[in-house]
C-alpha cells in the first residue's frame, strides 16, 4: 500500500471514530430521525437475523465496500511517484475510505434499527457529498491541506442544522448536492472534455434518482416492479452508481489536467 493511501484510510477512520464517539455523547439527542421497519417498503423476514430482516436493504451495503475497494486498489501499482500524482492518489483513496465505511454504518443502521446508528448514517452522507467539492477546489487552488481540512469540518458542522428543525438535515444535505454539482459543472468548464461531461450527467443522474427513488418508496411499492426491490434498495444502486461516476470524473479531471489541450479527448 501506499504511503498516501495509509494516510487516507487512517484520516477517515480517525475521523469516524470521532463522530461516532460525538454521537455517543448525546450531542445529537434532539435530533429527529426515522427508526423502524415501518419507514421501509420492504418487508422485513421474521426468519432471519436482525442483520438481514430487510435482505435486499441490507445486502445492497456489500456494493459500498467492494466500490471502496475497488477505487483503494485502482492505479494502487503505479510507478510514477511525483508530488502532483500522490496528491490526486490521496483524494481519490479518502473518497474510497468514505465508500468502504459508509457501507457498514449504512447496515448497522438497517439491521439494528436504533438512534446512534440512523444518526451516523445521515452525519456521514454530508462529509462524502463535501469531498468531491474540495477536491474540484484542488484541481483550482492547488494543494492546501488545510482548505481541504476546513471544508470536512464545515461539512460536518452543518448537521448541527437538525437540531434546529426536523427538517434540518434535508436542507444540509441539499445544500451540499447543490454545492457538489456547481464545483462539478465549474471544474468541468475549465478542465473537462467530452468523457468527463458524460460521466458527470451519469452522477447527476444517479444523483437524481437516489434521491426520488428513496422518497417515493412506499408510494413506489404499489407496482408490482418495485415490491420485492423496493424504491429504497433501487435509490442505493443509484447511490453507488454516484459514487462510482463521481470518481471516475474527478479521476478524469485529474488526467485532463495535466494533458496539454491537443492531448484531450474531444
Amino acid at each position: 500500500m501506499k504511503p498516501e493511501s495509509g494516510q487516507a484510510l487512517c484520516h477517515v477512520a480517525v475521523a469516524s471514530c470521532l463522530c461516532l464517539a460525538t454521537v455517543y455523547t448525546g450531542v445529537f439527542d434532539g435530533v429527529f430521525v426515522q427508526v423502524g421497519y415501518e419507514h421501509y417498503a420492504e418487508a422485513p423476514v421474521a426468519s432471519l437475523p436482525a442483520f438481514l430482516a430487510m435482505p435486499f436493504n441490507s445486502l445492497i451495503n456489500v456494493a459500498y465496500m467492494l466500490l471502496g475497494v475497488y477505487w483503494l486498489q485502482r492505479n494502487s501499482s503505479t510507478p510514477e511517484r511525483s508530488t502532483e500524482m500522490q496528491q490526486a492518489r490521496y483524494l481519490k483513496d479518502v473518497f474510497a475510505a468514505m465508500a468502504l465505511i459508509y457501507g457498514p454504518v449504512q447496515w448497522l443502521r438497517i439491521g439494528t434499527q436504533t438512534r446512534p446508528a440512523a444518526i451516523l448514517d445521515q452525519w456521514f452522507t454530508l462529509p462524502i457529498f463535501a469531498w468531491p467539492v474540495a477536491w474540484c477546489l484542488y484541481l483550482d487552488r492547488g494543494w492546501k491541506p488545510r482548505l481541504l481540512l476546513a471544508i470536512e469540518c464545515l461539512s460536518l458542522c452543518s448537521y448541527g442544522l437538525a437540531l434546529l428543525h426536523p427538517c434540518g438535515f434535508e436542507v444540509a444535505l441539499g445544500a451540499h448536492i447543490a454545492a457538489a454539482v456547481g464545483q462539478a459543472l465549474r471544474a468541468h468548464g475549465r478542465y473537462g472534455s467530452a468523457c468527463s461531461g458524460v460521466y458527470l450527467a451519469l452522477a447527476v443522474l444517479s444523483c437524481l434518482g437516489f434521491v426520488v427513488l428513496k422518497l417515493c418508496d412506499h408510494q413506489l411499492s404499489q407496482w408490482h416492479l418495485f415490491q420485492r426491490l423496493t424504491g429504497h434498495f433501487w435509490s442505493k444502486v443509484c447511490d453507488v452508481l454516484q459514487f462510482h461516476f463521481a470518481f471516475l470524473f474527478l479521476t478524469n479531471l485529474n488526467t485532463c489536467q495535466r494533458l496539454p489541450p491537443e492531448r484531450k479527448m474531444h
